[in-house]
């Protein structure tokens, strides 16, 4: 067999699906395994897979990917990783760790920072520093100070799992995964519990990665327009020094239960009366290994029949019910070795926990029975495919997304290129529906109904569960503390001060210098340029972007959202999902959702908020985002026209579960999205778009729809007449903005269908004037508590209220002390999973936020000295190229067409000229060090003058307050 650059071709073969030619390798000395898909994407990805399937739930797969990236052989600097995206253009740079596998993606649209990324990750893998310093740091470590001195855990990975395990969404995830595969490493945490992560030792972290991170148990992967020669000579390289070694990473087959289990578990009771006396219930089942791809489809397909929208039979029932508040449990997970289906209620209170799964089992043997209607069949049938075809995953770069669809197959030693080779077994399903075979109907009776493996997870409160964590963790530090000699306690001293001492010293010169970086003359000094044509149809403003988009239409209904009156804000997201979910003119909510599903690619709501170009005026929007293809636009207006006419905003009993939903889905991103809700807050008082954007999504918008969720029959009659006066305001032809985006063809087809469309708008005659909205403008120190262990910490100011008009260059300063003194002082030292310090040019906005952050009046120390660094600190021309290139690649992230036609909409709508913006890359371009320098002054001030927004530990705000006596005004949220 031909070897070319040590790799043997196993087999080639054209995709049409995803526009490539695959070529599946084999190295030839070590035995790693190569998928290179050759296309046309610019947006250019390369991966490197190992197979690692832990045995304990110390979290060592996880503290490991983490760990790989603090230095290497070539590259021996503290984070090469941070350095690395100082100063280049990737679109994506992360590493994942799931259950079985961990996985170190990088992507670039830029051929040498592509190179580049490949060199430092491949380092990285293969070649780790994997000092004990870097394992206290990331892992954990006892933090001991001073021999008097609390002892207390720290480590990025520890403190991060402490805020996943604070979330009762997360634990029931793992805890239901965990309840199906008690014999096999699916049942353990392979991000880590907590209460194990110290277990892993410095020893057990080397072991890992010497049996797991070798090239014998390496699947590599390329997709884009690189040459697919140069792919195997460079990871030959890499390559060529390592022998091939036997590996065990065998993913075990967990056996088979002999009949259903059930499995309880507590959480953190929320301090909150009603919600700290309801419950979680999840049924879990495990089905057999997949091993074909039409089987693979057709579980896909399944999942989106039972419970893919808000109509689908299983979730339409669960919610319908009214034994809890929303469903929850992931559905289908297919990226295990078995599969697992797992679905449930939130908020079941006491009395209906036992009901739960009774009616999950009723609906599926009904289903299974009677059949499932077809037009729900057709509906999933056509959306799944409609996805497939589009590939459309939004920033996420689409070789990634075709990586993981291949390491579902091929982690397993089945065939890595099946998976996207979908469109023969998707026509197979497809000619079984139409001979009339009861297809799904058997799935269910096969894999449900008769199948033994399944558990019930009943996840209940326990409001004594934090005071008892937190002293059991408190017993552990002391035992070990008790265990330890006065030697081992100055050792531990020791320790902790090295351990400072290193993060606080910076790399030599010479060793920041391996780490490859573009230079500015690699940049384009131009803005790329999105096509638009803005013109006029019957009264609306349209606006089109001729784009390739592979036979798609995407369009965009743009509805002003500032002419509503301010106490209408924070109907908001629930107006949206009314107009989609409570049905339309002679359709009832299910049967809406099968036209939807059945017709088009999908219609989706989103809201926007933005300044409009550095003045106090602001842009809020409300968006309904439709796609078809060309042959079924007609049908998307159509629904549009129905959804937007005649919704049934009257329909009280779906309108009373979706103020349900919405109340525990904001409720439940108080924990798992933290930072957003911090972010809001810092902005509210500052502008009024950052104030319109909390008052719909943020804590404001969570206290409107607790009062509608408790008093709904008494506020029913008012919240019915306000949404029919959202829609009598926003549905007005001349006040609407319309973009589509699609290739010039396919527009001038679907142009007149347009126009007639929009001709059957409402025109109200009124003038589109904004409404006047007041808000406190004021500056805040708040703390809002949640039942959590760790914080979000933020810090903010307007600039320009302040008296600075900072140029382009403050997005390069931004990206700087995010990647360095946030990250070293947060995150390195502080023991933070993240940080960050963003700058809003167009409002004037200047943000501080951290998460999953132990600290909080130490973070916000670090903030209120972000200008004192930037004056002491030493800035070489290398260091500010890498930031202005950070911030060019931040500039000119990629994105898909419909992204592309979005973008161009929101700049239209701010007044983001292409001169403007051009002027700004002028001012990134030419940023010096005198720059950093001057921006202190305007960070001092920020530090003066600036809001605090804290989300927390109510232990943690406690302490702040008697640290600092009435600091911070707190709000129990949760």
């Amino acid at each position: 067999m031909t070897i070319l650059h040590g790799f043997e071709l196993i087999r080639e073969q054209d995709i049409p699906e995803a526009s490539s030619t695959a070529r599946l390798y084999r190295h030839a000395r070590t035995g790693a395994e190569l998928l290179s898909l050759i296309n046309d994407d610019e947006n250019k990805v390369f991966g490197v897979n190992f197979r690692t399937p832990p045995t304990d739930s110390t979290g060592v797969a996880h503290i490991l990917e983490h760990s790989v990236l603090c230095g290497s052989r070539k590259y021996p600097v503290k984070e090469p990783f941070v350095e690395l995206i100082k100063g280049s253009l990737n679109t994506f740079v992360n590493a994942f760790t799931f259950s079985d596998k961990t996985c170190y993606p990088v992507a670039s649209q830029n051929l040498q920072d592509f190179y580049n990324l490949i060199d430092v990750y491949l380092d990285a893998v293969f070649h780790p520093l994997l000092s004990p310093h870097t394992f206290a740091q990331e892992g954990w470590h006892y933090e001991l100070e001073a021999i008097d001195a609390p002892i207390i855990y720290k480590g990025v990975v520890f403190n991060e799992m402490k805020g996943a395990y604070s979330s009762p969404e997360s634990i029931l995830g793992q805890t239901s995964q965990a309840s199906l595969f008690p014999d096999t490493t699916y049942g353990i945490d392979s991000g880590g519990d907590p209460k194990h992560i110290p277990d892993l030792t410095y020893a057990g972290l080397k072991s890992f990665h010497a049996r797991y991170y070798h090239p014998s148990n390496a699947r590599a992967f390329f997709h884009g327009d690189d040459d697919p020669n140069e792919r195997l000579r460079l990871l030959n390289e890499w390559l060529a020094s390592f022998d091939a070694i036997k590996i065990d990473s065998t993913i075990a087959l967990q056996p088979r239960f002999a009949g259903p289990r059930r499995v309880e578990r507590t959480f953190v009771a929320p301090e909150d009366e009603q919600a700290a006396k309801k419950s979680f219930v999840t049924v879990n089942w495990m089905f057999d290994e997949v091993a074909d791809v039409e089987a693979d489809l057709a579980w896909g397909i399944l999942a989106h029949i039972l419970i893919g929208t808000p109509a689908s039979p299983l979730r339409k029932a669960l919610i319908d019910s009214g034994l809890g508040e929303a469903p929850v449990g992931g559905g289908l997970d297919d990226d295990l070795r078995q599969a697992v289906f797992s679905i449930g209620l939130k908020g079941v209170e006491a009395a209906n926990v036992e009901k739960v799964e009774p009616l999950i089992l009723q609906v599926l043997g009904g289903l299974a029975e009677h059949g499932i209607d077809r037009l729900t069949v057709d509906a999933s049938v056509n959306t799944i495919e409609f996805r497939l075809r589009e590939n459309n995953t939004g920033a996420f770069p689409r070789g990634i997304s075709l990586m993981l669809r291949s390491l579902k197959s091929w982690l397993y030693e089945r065939d890595p290129l099946a998976p996207l080779a979908f469109a023969a077994p998707l026509a197979a399903i497809k000619a079984r529906l139409a001979a009339g075979e009861r297809y799904f109907e058997s799935l269910i009776q096969r894999n449900f109904l008769d199948n033994g493996h399944r558990t019930t997870v009943l996840l209940s409160p326990d409001p004594t569960q934090a005071e008892r964590e937190a002293a059991e963790e408190r017993a552990r530090l002391d035992a070990a503390r008790a265990a330890m000699t006065a030697a081992d306690l100055e050792t531990a001293v020791e320790e902790t001060l090295t351990l400072k001492r290193l993060q606080e010293t910076p790399d030599p010169p010479e060793a920041l210098a391996q780490i490859p970086s573009l230079t500015l003359a690699d940049l384009p000094r131009e803005n790329k340029r999105i096509p638009l044509e803005v013109g006029k149809a019957a009264d609306t403003a349209v606006l089109f972007h001729d784009l390739p988009t592979n036979d798609i239409v995407y369009l965009d209904l743009s509805f002003d959202l500032h002419r509503l009156p301010a106490d209408l804000l924070p109907l908001s997201g629930l107006f949206a999902r009314a107009l989609l979910e409570t049905g339309a003119g002679t359709d009832d909510f299910v049967a809406l959702s099968q036209r939807i599903g059945r017709s088009t690619g999908g219609i989706a709501p989103s809201k926007w908020t933005s300044a409009i170009g550095g003045s106090t005026r602001s842009a809020v929007r409300l968006f309904l985002r439709g796609k078809a293809v060309p042959e079924k636009t007609g049908d998307l207006l159509s629904i549009l026209r129905d959804v937007l006419l005649s919704p049934r905003l009257d329909n009280r009993d779906r309108i009373r579960q979706l103020v349900i939903e919405e109340r525990a889905r904001q409720e439940t991103g108080l924990t798992q999205r933290a930072p957003s809700y911090v972010n809001l807050r810092l902005q509210a008082h500052r502008h009024e778009a950052g104030w319109a954007a909390e008052q719909m999504d943020g804590i404001s918008a969570l206290r409107v729809i607790r009062r509608l969720a408790d008093r709904f029959d008494d506020e029913w009659e008012a919240l019915r007449t306000n949404l029919e006066r959202m829609r009598a305001i926003l549905v007005d032809r001349a006040a609407m903005v319309v973009n589509v985006t699609t290739d010039s063809a396919n527009w001038r087809r679907f142009e007149p269908k347009l126009t007639t469309f929009l001709a059957g708008m409402p025109r109200s005659g009124v003038t589109a004037t904004p409404s006047a909205w007041t808000f406190d403008q004021g500056g805040r120190f708040e703390a809002l508590t949640v039942p959590t262990k760790v914080n979000s910490v933020g810090k903010g100011a307007n600039l320009f209220q302040l008296g600075y008009h900072p140029s382009g260059a403050a997005l390069v300063i931004s990206n700087n002390v995010s990647a360095t003194w946030i990250w070293e002082k947060v995150r390195v030292q502080g023991g933070a999973y993240g940080g960050s310090m963003i700058f809003d040019r167009l409002s004037g906005g200047l943000r501080y936020l951290s998460w999953s952050d132990p600290n909080l009046l130490a973070t916000l120390d670090v903030y209120d000295h972000t200008g004192d660094f930037l004056k002491s600190v030493e800035l070489g021309e290398t260091e500010v190229t890498r930031s202005i290139i950070g911030a060019i690649g931040d500039l000119d992230q990629h994105q898909l067409p419909d992204a592309k036609g979005m973008t161009s909409m929101l700049r239209h709508l701010t007044g983001d000229t292409e001169e403007s913006r051009q002027r700004m890359r002028e001012e990134v371009l030419s940023t010096t060090a005198t720059d950093f320098r001057s921006f202190a002054e305007a960070l001092a001030e920020v530090a003066r003058q600036g809001s605090v927004a804290v989300l927390g530990s109510a232990a943690a705000i406690e302490a702040a307050n008697r640290e600092r006596p009435g600091f911070l005004q707190v709000e129990k949220v949760l």
